[in-house]
């Protein structure tokens, strides 16, 4: 052991051939280095790149040796001690080698990251610096900013326009020389001949002042001249009544009307002008008059007069406060609703006339905290009217104004404010309220001057003459429209309910002569009825069936059960062939169109279908009834939506037909014919104005169109017999196109059907 260690003490160097020589110095270099050795100045003078070349070249020495000495293990020789000690010595130097660059290599990294702290300062500083620059350019720009939108106290001032100035100026302040060519002494000129003419404004507003106060004066004297002519005019009036009553002239109800609406709130009383107006100037029959307590209506507007109560009555006053319990929260809901809720005590009368002596009744009345006005209608005729089951709702007060505008079915309340006032109270909407207040309709509000903007609320409306007027006299004709529509609805209705299509003589060249189909049933059917029938879902998609509209359910038919028997046959047994059905009866049948009896067990009757008759068994015991084929009977069912605008919107018709099947417009193309034949042609049915009898005639045209749908149905010529329905109506062609579809289109005066 100890001659190794002395081995290892040798300062033995083994160079390869190859290898470069590191770690030797000349003597001259030396010297020229000085008297000390520095590793960070030998970093500067080697090549990190040829430092990596020894690198890796000293890495492949280290693994050749160690390779060697492996070797000289595994072979045991020897001298294999001896070279195993050589090459341990070398691999020594090569760890020397590996030291010394792994030493150069921290220096390296040591001084770059030096050198990279101090550009990042310099980088720091240099912001820094840029940072300052900034602020201060900011700072400036603000400043220039402010200058730049400096405003001066006589940019204020509306000043005259240079041509003006230089036109009406006098010389002297114009100084066009100067201030033609200098901004800043032609602002000063102006500015010195705004000052001259205020200077001449204000001593012409002295003398109109002067004046207005001679003028006042000679007002005195005249209203004192007028008071005392006020008492000798209620004279005259007083003395000309039965002149008035004589020519029916009633100027002293009038003068009383207008001093009772002085006490009406604005609303009430722009609608009670406005209509006052528009019936002297356009409809004489319009009569207007004003209802309710003139005395609620003046205390509504008095102060709280203050009274000085003895202390004994406050005592009692506070015995009887501690005794009276406190209202519950249901209770003082209730009484915050009902003072919401509350009318004016004045209302306006309006008695529209119509042609045929009937009367609409309107009433209007204003909601004070909601600030919104409501209407309640009433329809009186000459004659008492017969009420039909299906007419309960034209008439009605609740439905017979509604949407006389289109969308405005008076159920809501058109003041958007109103919705945050039912929060506070716990109204949900005002729909539960309007039977005893009547309907907030929008055209009301127009009526009155009233206008609420949703885009643009404002927080207090004001009622608008202008306003009332531009609506008056479109509003008035829609309410004579629509009652005269209702009474003819009315009357017409009554004769749908007994199977009866009236049709005027104005009309009778729109259908022909003879219609076989028949009207059998007219009833009126509920929104959710309508909207759960299976051949209505394209209106109810559409969103043409509103819960504001009517609806109706018509059932049109041709062919009857009870047309099968026809004349007896003759002989004892029917075998004809023209017969189509033999039927077989018992003996006790009521049937009279007997063909022969034959001996009849009756305990053994069993009854079978063969074909296209009956056989029984035993074919003794039976009984021939022949007779022609009988007519299935063709139901035409349609479901009407009827607008309340009727007639300026025809009502809308959905049709099935039940025979041989059902068919609708989704599976036959002619029930979508005569369903475009009623609802899309209706211009043709309209008659003459105001085309009241378009939905009587719409029906009487669905008849005649089930009559040409069934004569027009091709026979199968197969079965013996004669055509189910016989053709009558003259069709120029039967069928067109792919579809198969039937001549609708009736042409007059020639009287025949054919294609659209």
């Amino acid at each position: 052991m100890s001659s190794e260690s002395s081995k290892k003490r040798k300062p033995k160097v083994i160079r390869s051939d190859g290898a470069p020589a590191e770690g030797k110095r000349n003597r001259s270099d030396t010297e020229q280095e000085g008297k000390y050795y520095s590793e960070e100045a030998e970093v500067d003078l080697r090549d990190p790149g040829r430092d990596y070349e020894l690198y890796k070249y000293t890495c492949q020495e280290l693994q050749r040796l160690m390779a060697e000495i492996q070797d000289l293990k595994s072979r045991g020789g020897k001298d294999a001690a001896v070279e195993i000690e050589d090459r341990r010595i070398q691999s020594c130097v090569h760890f020397m080698t590996l030291k010394k660059l792994n030493r150069l290599a921290h220096i390296r990294l040591k001084k770059g990251r030096d050198q990279t702290h101090e550009a990042k300062q310099k980088v720091d500083a240099y912001h820094l610096q840029l940072q300052n620059l900034l602020y201060e350019v900011m700072h400036l720009q603000k400043e220039i900013t402010k200058c730049l939108e400096f405003k001066s106290k006589h940019e204020e001032i509306d000043l005259v326009s240079l041509e003006e100035f230089y036109k009406e100026a006098p010389p002297d302040i114009s100084k066009a020389e100067v201030t033609m060519g200098d901004p800043h002494q032609q602002t000063l000129a102006r500015l010195d001949w705004e000052l001259e003419q205020r200077k001449r404004l204000a001593e012409k507003y002295r003398e109109c002042l002067s004046n207005k106060e001679k003028i006042l004066k000679e007002i005195e004297v005249k209203k004192e001249y007028l008071s005392s002519l006020q008492p000798r005019l209620n004279s005259i009036m007083q003395a000309s009544l039965p002149v008035q009553e004589y020519l029916f002239m009633p100027f002293d109800q009038a003068h009383k009307q207008y001093e009772t609406a002085r006490h009406l709130p604005p609303p009430l009383y722009v609608l009670f002008v406005q209509t006052t107006a528009y019936g002297q100037a356009c409809d004489k029959t319009l009569s207007v008059a004003i209802e309710g307590s003139v005395d609620e209506a003046k205390a509504l507007f008095k102060p709280p007069e203050d009274s000085q109560d003895d202390e004994s009555d406050s005592d009692a006053e506070e015995e009887q406060t501690t005794k009276r319990r406190r209202p519950t929260l249901g209770v003082q809901l209730d009484d915050k609703r009902k003072e919401m809720l509350k009318r004016h005590p004045l209302s306006v009368m309006l008695d529209l006339k119509c042609k045929d002596d009937s009367v609409l009744h309107l009433t209007f009345y204003y909601l004070m905290n909601l600030n919104i006005m409501t209407v309640k209608a009433k329809v009186t005729t000459a004659t008492e009217l017969i009420t039909p089951i299906s007419a309960g709702d034209l008439l009605s007060p609740d439905s017979v104004l509604s949407c006389l505008y289109p969308g405005d079915h008076g159920k809501k309340t058109p003041n958007p404010a109103n919705q945050y006032q039912f929060d506070k109270v716990g109204i949900l909407t005002l729909r539960d309220y309007v039977l005893d207040l009547g309907h907030p309709y929008l055209w009301v509000q127009k009526l009155g001057g009233l206008h609420f903007p949703k885009e643009q609320p404002q927080h207090t409306v004001i009622a608008d003459h202008s306003l009332s007027a531009s609506h008056m006299e479109t509003t008035m004709k829609l309410l004579k429209t629509r009652v005269q529509s209702r009474l003819a609805l009315h009357k017409q209705f009554a004769s749908l309910e007994h199977g009866i299509v009236p049709v005027t003589s104005d009309c009778q060249y729109l259908f022909p002569a003879k219609v076989v189909s028949r009207l059998v049933k007219w009833v009126t059917i509920a929104h959710e009825d309508y909207t759960e029938l299976h051949f209505t879902k394209d209106i109810v998609e559409a969103g043409l069936a509103g819960d504001t509209n009517l609806y109706y359910m018509a059932l049109v038919e041709r062919g009857t059960e009870s047309d099968a028997c026809s004349s007896p046959s003759s002989g004892k047994g029917c075998h004809s062939q023209d017969v189509k059905y033999r039927t077989l009866l018992p003996l006790c049948s009521p049937c009279t169109h007997l063909g022969g009896i034959e001996s009849c067990d009756s305990s053994q009757l069993s009854w079978h279908l063969i074909g296209q008759g009956f056989l029984l068994e035993p074919p003794q015991c039976w009984l021939w009834c022949c007779h022609p084929a009988p007519a299935l009977a063709a139901k035409l069912q349609a479901a009407v939506v009827l607008n309340p605008g009727y007639s300026s919107i025809p009502p809308i018709f959905q049709l099935c037909l039940n025979w041989k099947g059902e068919k609708t417009n989704n599976n036959d193309d002619n029930i979508r014919a005569m369903e475009s034949e009623v609802n899309v042609c209706y211009k043709e049915l309209c008659g003459p104005q105001p085309s009241h009898q378009l939905l009587t005639n719409q029906l009487q045209r669905l008849c005649v169109l089930l009559d040409v749908y069934l004569e027009t149905e091709s026979h199968d010529d197969s079965v013996e017999g004669p055509k189910e329905f016989p053709q009558e109506k003259m069709c120029l062609r039967l069928f067109r196109g792919p579809s198969r579809m039937k001549p609708f289109k009736y042409n007059h005066p020639q009287g025949f059907f054919s294609h659209r």
